[in-house]
């Protein structure tokens, strides 16, 4: 696989993990079969199987069960390395300024730290903020794979889309974060756009495949991942 279709894959996989992270409402059962003609990574694969059998009221608690009471599932990703301190408050204008300097402008209810708008930023930009981040992104995916929830695959698919074997344990986790990730060489180059669903809450935005026509390596062509905006009515938890 060339370092184009590497890359473009990429995209593919964290815009889709982006709407998968996002809380399940009538949204996003609109688009799963979008995501399920776009997506061949296994592991996406598996969720978007678990989301499509399993009642959508049930899955919406679910993700409510999962992400809104528990810190040590959370999807806000500077709480992972600053925790409730004062330093937490630098680090989201750290997020806000790389979007800035990506031509964007976080203006979401969320937190601009939220994963799902940091992976649907990857997706166009390339994974800057996720191996910035990245040791509290795979203590998020261990957390949920001890939990046993399906929502552990998505983690699974978005880290194996950066540099490097993922850390084996908790310890070596928080030894990535001392030492930093391994840097990525090629990634995608920022396309100038204004407009990304959940960095800007605007109606009628289109998706990275329908705004890029990408085309992941399975062969699915410029499948519009999300044709609106892709927000999401989750509440931030007890942080």
């Amino acid at each position: 696989m060339t370092a184009t279709a590497k890359a473009s894959r990429a995209a593919v996989v964290r815009q889709a993990a982006a709407l998968c992270l996002t809380y399940p409402d009538e949204g996003f059962h609109e688009r799963l079969p979008l995501l399920e003609a776009a997506v061949r990574d296994p592991a996406l694969c598996a969720f978007l199987a678990y989301a499509r059998s399993e009642d959508p009221g049930e899955l919406a608690a679910h993700y409510v069960r999962t992400f809104d009471f528990r810190n040590r599932h959370s999807l806000y990703l500077s709480w992972w390395s600053d925790g409730d301190t004062r330093r937490r408050g630098m680090s989201l204008v750290g997020f806000k300024e790389t979007y800035r300097a990506h031509g964007l402008e976080f203006t979401g209810e969320e937190l601009p730290d939220f994963l799902p708008a940091v992976l649907e930023f990857s997706a166009l930009a390339g994974p800057e903020l996720l191996l910035e981040h990245r040791p509290g992104i795979e203590l998020l995916r261990m957390s949920l794979t001890e939990a046993g929830t399906p929502y552990a695959r998505v983690l699974d698919a978005v880290c194996a889309t950066l540099p490097g074997p993922s850390p084996k344990d908790r310890a070596q986790a928080q030894r990535m974060a001392r030492t930093g990730p391994p840097r990525e060489e090629v990634g995608l180059e920022p396309f100038g756009r204004t407009q990304l669903p959940l960095l800007t809450g605007g109606a009628g935005v289109a998706g990275v495949a329908d705004v890029v026509g990408m085309t992941d390596a399975a062969g699915a062509t410029g499948v519009p991942l999300a044709t609106g905006p892709t927000g999401t009515t989750a509440e931030p938890g007890d942080y």
